[in-house]
């Protein structure tokens, strides 16, 4: 599986990750540290990874454009550093292969994990209810 680490994560992830046995990225490494989110999303989309986060904005996104990947993990926790919350992540990410190719959000907070299938579909003005 191969991730691509937000700006807002550390880049200790990424040899925290490889020695679990991921193909980690950090962003600051292939795009522009200033890039909006779209950009990061398109090229994690583009290269086959999923995007490992601490920022909700992705969620967001996923939701207003319907998309149906990269699929997105988004650490809610005050600390997210390897150190303090890596272990959980390893775990979600292994449980999780078969969705996180398939596309989906997952959320972890240090007591659960969330999974919400891509695309996330939200009445949108104008929807048709129907």
């Amino acid at each position: 599986m191969k991730v691509l680490l937000d700006m807002n994560l550390s880049p200790l992830w990424v040899s925290f990750l490889a020695a679990e046995g991921f193909e980690a990225t950090h962003w600051s490494s292939v795009g522009d540290h200033r890039a909006a989110d779209v950009e990061l999303m398109s090229w994690a989309r583009e290269h086959d990874h999923i995007v490992l986060t601490h920022d909700l904005d992705f969620g967001v996104l996923l939701a207003l454009t319907r998309a149906s990947g990269p699929s997105v993990v988004q650490v809610r926790v005050q600390d997210p550093l390897p150190d303090a919350i890596g272990r959980d992540v390893v775990r979600v990410l292994r449980l999780r292969s078969e969705v996180l190719a398939k596309g989906c959000l997952i959320t972890i907070d240090k007591l659960k994990s969330r999974v919400r299938s891509l695309p996330i579909v939200v009445p949108l003005a104008g929807d048709d209810p129907e």
